[in-house]
């Protein structure tokens, strides 16, 4: 039986959420510094944790790709 794979225009909007989610990631780890409002911080550090989650999910059906680019286990260090 065939493995289910995306079609190259599906996989290339994959890699963009992808690095849309890996960018607001990184912004909302460097704007908590900024931020002195506890509720605030804990919403963005929220954000960031969910957004890891959905990276994670993504990765799983990038896998499927037909074609790749290297994708880490883990994320970036400006995440930790």
């Amino acid at each position: 039986m065939n493995k289910p794979t995306l079609a190259p225009h599906e996989s290339m909007e994959l890699h963009e959420a992808l690095n849309f989610k890996t960018l607001c990631i990184a912004k909302s780890k460097l704007m908590q510094g900024l931020v002195f409002d506890q509720e605030l911080k804990a919403l963005m550090q929220k954000d960031v944790t969910e957004s890891i989650q959905q990276i994670a999910e993504l990765q799983a059906i990038y896998a499927k790709a037909p074609f790749q680019a290297p994708v880490l286990s883990s994320p970036t260090p400006i995440t930790h």
